[in-house]
């Protein structure tokens, strides 16, 4: 079992940055691939980045391509991502989410386990 914290989110101007936190417990925090996701209101949940166990791979949604930037500390069992030149387009509430399976599967949107998201709000 692994509990998701997610921090970080706030309300920023177009062009600034935030940076997400999510803090795992359990012992096991370097088994999980993990990944970030967002919602937008009115919108599904999409993928917007995922991270292998090690940190070695990561894949990124073409949105946020070059502008984000997933990392991990399994020494803090925490995952970050950085978000430069955010657009009010970026507004939505962000998902922490963590499996067992390799960082590819999190693209298709499919996780083990979640957390319970904190809002980010980009003004023009």
């Amino acid at each position: 079992q692994v509990q998701l914290v997610e921090s970080g989110g706030g309300l920023v101007q177009a062009g600034g940055s935030l940076r997400l936190s999510c803090a795992a417990s359990g012992r096991t925090f370097s088994s999980y691939a993990m990944g970030w996701f967002r919602q937008a209101p009115g919108k599904v949940r999409e993928f917007v980045a995922a991270i292998s166990w090690t940190g070695g791979t990561t894949y990124y949604a073409d949105s946020v391509k070059g502008r984000f930037t997933i990392s991990r500390d399994n020494a803090k069992n925490t995952l970050y991502l950085q978000m430069n030149s955010l657009k009010p387009e970026d507004t939505a509430v962000y998902y922490c989410a963590a499996t067992r399976e390799r960082s590819r599967t999190l693209v298709g949107g499919t996780a083990d386990y979640w957390g319970q998201g904190t809002q980010v709000t980009v003004s023009s």
